[in-house]
């Protein structure tokens, strides 16, 4: 009986660029389940978005009848009963979604790999093999959501101190990926991870 692909979970800062990495492990032979896709998706359940409806009224819809996602994080963020109602019925459904994609992993795959914001916050760590920490200093972190979502340095202070600190993600890890130039080395980084954690599980 062949050995599952390994879960590897990606972590780290807000900008760091996890996504990017994500798709960098796509590129190596690897099948990637990003949470935030999965979770819209979920969003666009008609069963979904009329219980939303049912707790906070047809203002959290936009002008074409699906849920306004920037609506709902307004609610919950400072609300933390909000939160956890809507965690308990999102986050269900999209690990649903993230099983089935990794059960439909093709014969050769090289890892299952788990892009969350709240990888660890989520528990989704508990799932993983392996936890990489995608790391990149404040200020690049910074430059990338100004220019990306059009962030000031205070909002990006405010959402990242909602989620657990960055030391406390970075030594839960077990490799750190540095990206903070171009692509390149980030597929470098990638390969040899790759090829470390194939080694290791051969012993």
């Amino acid at each position: 009986m062949k050995r599952k692909p390994p879960i590897i979970g990606l972590t780290g800062g807000i900008g760091s660029g996890k996504s990017a990495v994500a798709s960098v492990f796509l590129e190596h032979g690897c099948i990637v389940a990003n949470a935030d896709e999965n979770a819209k998706a979920v969003l666009l359940d008609s069963e979904v978005r009329d219980t939303l409806v049912e707790w906070w009224g047809k203002k959290i819809l936009n002008i074409d009848g699906h849920i306004d996602r920037t609506i709902i994080a307004d609610i919950v963020f400072e609300d933390d009963e909000a939160l956890q109602k809507l965690e308990n019925l999102i986050h269900p459904r999209a690990r649903q979604m993230q099983e089935a994609q990794f059960a439909a992993a093709p014969e050769g795959t090289r890892g299952l790999v788990i892009d969350a914001p709240l990888l660890i916050e989520a528990g989704l760590d508990s799932l993983c093999e392996i936890i990489v920490y995608v790391e990149a200093s404040r200020e690049i972190r910074l430059n990338r959501v100004q220019k990306t979502r059009d962030w000031t340095a205070e909002e990006l202070n405010r959402r990242e101190a909602a989620q657990l600190p960055l030391d406390t993600k970075r030594n839960k890890a077990d490799y750190v990926l540095i990206n903070e130039s171009e692509l390149g080395a980030v597929h470098r980084q990638v390969k040899q991870l790759l090829e470390d954690m194939n080694n290791r599980r051969r012993i």
